[in-house]
C-alpha cells in the first residue's frame, strides 16, 4: 500500500500502517500514537514534514542496510535533555541530513538541531564557542565546545571535538551540554513533567532543555565501528539509539555479543561457552550520569561515572540489571544518604528512548549492527522501563508486583505479553568508602550462565583507575566486575575485592534484593579472622591500610552454623588486650584444646604465632614491642574450630 498526501495535512491519533509513506507538499502530523511503515517513507518535497509530538514514534520494517527512506523533506521528532550548562547528555540523533537519495545520512548538528515554538514550527538555534550555553524565549543558544564523539577508542584524550559542523555519521553518538534554562512552551494537550495531566494550554517544562531533531529518519540496518584491545584496555565507541522510535537494548546487546535469540520464545538459544567468534561487542551499555545539578566545567571537578546495563535476564524480553554510577553514598535501605554526598538515580534501561546515548566496548575490530528488528513502540517512563538520562529521575522500588508486559507492537512480531517485566533475580551490595561515595556491585543469577566470563551477563568496570574500589573477582582472577551473573547454588562463595590506595573505611551491606527469595541470608565472610558477618540486615565495617585485597573477603549464603559447623570457641573463650600492662589475654575457663594464638596486622602480616598450648584456664602474650594500631587475633582449637577479633592497642 501506497500512501500520497497532498494539500493538506493529516493527523494520525491511532495507530496507523502503511506499505510505504509518500508525502508530498504537506504534513503528517502523530500525536502519543505509532505509524509503522512497512518498506520506505518519501518526503518528496522540501515542504513535506512528518510530526511525532507527545511522544509518537515511527516504526520502519526494512531490512536494508543503510535504510530505504528518501526526499528533501524531514520528520521531526522532540527529545528533553537536561537544562544545566555543566552536565552533559549523551545522544544518538534519530535523523540525518535531508536529501533526495535513498538511504541514511550523515549530518552536522547545526543540520538537525532546532528549538522547537509550538508542535510545527522550529527555529535554527544559534551555537557560540563560549562555554555556557542560554535559552531565552526568542533564541537557544548552545556552546560547541562541549561537542564531541569517541569511536574506537580507550584514551579519554582521545575525544573528538566536532562543534556544530563537524560530520557525524548515523548511528554514532555524540556529547551536548544542556543550557542554563528553557522557557520552550509545550503544547496544547501534551503531557510533560509540569503538566501531567493536559490542562491548560502552555507549561514550561523548566528542568529539561527541549530539542527538535529534524532530517531524514534513520532506518534499516546501521552499522557502528568498534575496535577491540589495545594493548590491555578495551576500545569503546560512543553510539546509541539511531531510529525515531524506542529500541529494546537487550536484543543489540546479545544479538552483537554472539548469541542467538527465538524472537518467539524469547530464548537465548546459543548459551554455550565461550561463544562464538561472531560476538562483537561484551554485550554491555555504559551510560553516564552526571552530578545533578553540575556545577563545573573543570574536569577534574566533574562528578560523575557510568552506569552499566547488562541483558543478563533467562530471556531477552525482560529486564536485565542496571548498575548506578559510583559517585553517591547510600544508607543502609539502599536510599539516598543526602548528607554524604552527591545523590545519583536508579534508571530503567530496557527500552532506550528515542535519541539515547551510551558507549559500548569492542571484542575485536569489526561493525557491531544496530537492526529495525529491535525497534518498538514504548513510551518514556518507569513502568514502561524506557528512561532518558537528564537531570532527575524516579527511584524505583526494591518491592515492586511484576506482572507480564501488555501489548507491545514492535518490528520482530513479538508477542511481549507472554514474557514477564520482573528484572532478572538480583542482590545489590554497596561498599560505602571512607563515608564519601559508594560502589554498587550486583550477584545476579541466571541457571544459564557459567560460573566464568560470559559476555552481555558478566560486567566489567569501566573504570579502573578508582583509588578505593570493591568489586568480584570470578574464575579468571583478573577482571573487576561489577556485574556478575551466575547459576544460584546456596554453597557458592564468590570472592569479594577491596583496593585501596590509602587507609580506608570500607562499609560494606546489601542495598536492595530484587527479584530472588532463594537464599535467607547474605554474609561477608573475612577469611582472615573466620568471622562471617550478615551483610543483608546491616553493615560489615573494616578499615584497611593501603593495598589490594584479593583473596581475603567472600561473599557466601551460609555462615559457619549453617555449615553443620559446632563451633563452642565462640562462647567459651574470651580476648581481652590490656594497654595498662600490655599484654594480650587469652581465657580458657572451660579448657577448650588451644591449638595456637595468632596475631596479624591490618595487612595481614603474621606478628605472633604461638603453637601447641594445651588446655589452660588462660594465655597472657606481651604487647609491648608494638606499636598503637587495630590488630587481629584468630585463635584455633584442636578440633579445627577458629574465631577472630579485633584488639586495639594504645597507650591511652
Amino acid at each position: 500500500m501506497k500512501i500520497a498526501l497532498f494539500i493538506c495535512g493529516f493527523m494520525f491519533s491511532l495507530n496507523s500502517v502503511f506499505g510505504q509513506l509518500y508525502v508530498k507538499d504537506s504534513y503528517v502530523f502523530n500525536q502519543g500514537s505509532m505509524v509503522y511503515v512497512k518498506d520506505y517513507v518519501e518526503l518528496n518535497t522540501a515542504t513535506s514534514y512528518i510530526y511525532l509530538r507527545n511522544e509518537g514514534q515511527l516504526l520502519q520494517g526494512s531490512t536494508v542496510a543503510n535504510g530505504v527512506n528518501r526526499g528533501v523533506g524531514a520528520l521531526s521528532v522532540f527529545q528533553e535533555g537536561t537544562a544545566n550548562n555543566f552536565g552533559y547528555n549523551y545522544w544518538c540523533s534519530p535523523v540525518g541530513v535531508a536529501a533526495a537519495g535513498a538511504g541514511n545520512n550523515s549530518f552536522q548538528l547545526d543540520q538537525v538541531l532546532k528549538r522547537p515554538i509550538a508542535n510545527i514550527t522550529s527555529q535554527n538555534p544559534s551555537f557560540t564557542s563560549s562555554v555556557n550555553g542560554t535559552s531565552t524565549n526568542s533564541l537557544l543558544t548552545v556552546s560547541n565546545r562541549w561537542i564531541y564523539a569517541f569511536t574506537a577508542q580507550n584514551n579519554y584524550s582521545n575525544w573528538v571535538n566536532i562543534g556544530q559542523s563537524g560530520t557525524i555519521t548515523s548511528g554514532l553518538g555524540f556529547t551536548l551540554k544542556g543550557v542554563s534554562g528553557d522557557d520552550t512552551l509545550a503544547g496544547i494537550g501534551e503531557t510533560t513533567v509540569n503538566n501531567p495531566t493536559n490542562v491548560g494550554p502552555y507549561n514550561p517544562l523548566h528542568d529539561y532543555q527541549r530539542y527538535d531533531f529534524r532530517g531524514k529518519a534513520n532506518d534499516g540496518t546501521i552499522g557502528i565501528t568498534v575496535a577491540g584491545l589495545a594493548g590491555q584496555y578495551p576500545n569503546s565507541t560512543l553510539t546509541g539509539n539511531p531510529y525515531p522510535s524506542a529500541i529494546n537494548l537487550n536484543l543489540f546487546l546479545l544479538e552483537n555479543s554472539g548469541y542467538s535469540i527465538n524472537y518467539s520464545s524469547g530464548a537465548v538459544t546459543n548459551l554455550s561457552f565461550p561463544l562464538p567468534a561472531s560476538g562483537i561487542i561484551n554485550g554491555t551499555a555504559y551510560f553516564w550520569e552526571h552530578e545533578k545539578p553540575a556545577t563545573s566545567h573543570i574536569l577534574l571537578q566533574y562528578i560523575g561515572g557510568y552506569g552499566y546495563y547488562a541483558p543478563n535476564n533467562i530471556d531477552a524480553f525482560s529486564p536485565g540489571t542496571y548498575n548506578s554510577a559510583s559517585w553517591s553514598t547510600y544508607n543502609i535501605d539502599g536510599s539516598i544518604n543526602t548528607t554524604g554526598g552527591n545523590s545519583g538515580s536508579v534508571y530503567k534501561r530496557m527500552f532506550s528512548p528515542v535519541g539515547q546515548g551510551f558507549m559500548i566496548e569492542g571484542k575485536g575490530n569489526g561493525t557491531a549492527q544496530m537492526k529495525n528488528l529491535y525497534r518498538v513502540f514504548i513510551k518514556e517512563g518507569v513502568a514502561t522501563n524506557s528512561q532518558f538520562e537528564r537531570f532527575s529521575s524516579t527511584n524505583t522500588s526494591n518491592n515492586e508486583v511484576y506482572e507480564n508486559w501488555g501489548q507491545i507492537q514492535n518490528v520482530a512480531g513479538t508477542d511481549y505479553t507472554q514474557f514477564s517485566t520482573a528484572p532478572t533475580p538480583q542482590i545489590k551490595i554497596h561498599t560505602i568508602f571512607n563515608n564519601q561515595f559508594t560502589k554498587e556491585v550486583t550477584m545476579a543469577f541466571n541457571p544459564n550462565t557459567t560460573d566464568g566470563f560470559d559476555p552481555a551477563m558478566d560486567v566489567n568496570s569501566y573504570e579502573s583507575d578508582f583509588t578505593n574500589d570493591a568489586y568480584f573477582s570470578i574464575s579468571d582472577n583478573i577482571g573487576k566486575y561489577v556485574i556478575t551473573t551466575l547459576p544460584f547454588n546456596v554453597d557458592t562463595r564468590v570472592p569479594f575485592t577491596l583496593k585501596s590506595d590509602n587507609q580506608a573505611t570500607f562499609k560494606i551491606a546489601v542495598a536492595a534484593v530484587i527479584n530472588f527469595s532463594d537464599a535467607q541470608n547474605v554474609y561477608l565472610y573475612d577469611g582472615l579472622t573466620g568471622v562471617y558477618q550478615s551483610i543483608k540486615d546491616g553493615f560489615f565495617e573494616v578499615t584497611l591500610p593501603a593495598g589490594l585485597y584479593t583473596n581475603r573477603f567472600e561473599v557466601t549464603f551460609k555462615d559457619s552454623n549453617a555449615l553443620g559447623v559446632a563451633n563452642p570457641i565462640k562462647e567459651n573463650v574470651t580476648i581481652v588486650q590490656n594497654n595498662t600492662n600490655q599484654l594480650l589475654t587469652v581465657l580458657n575457663p572451660n579448657l577448650l584444646e588451644i591449638k595456637s594464638v595468632l596475631l596479624f596486622d591490618i595487612t595481614g602480616k603474621l606478628l605472633l604465632n604461638k603453637t601447641k598450648l594445651g588446655s589452660k584456664t588462660s594465655y597472657e602474650f606481651t604487647t609491648a614491642s608494638l606499636p598503637e594500631a587495630v590488630y587481629l587475633v584468630k585463635i584455633q582449637t584442636e578440633d579445627g574450630q577458629a574465631v577472630g577479633q579485633k584488639i586495639i592497642i594504645s597507650s591511652k
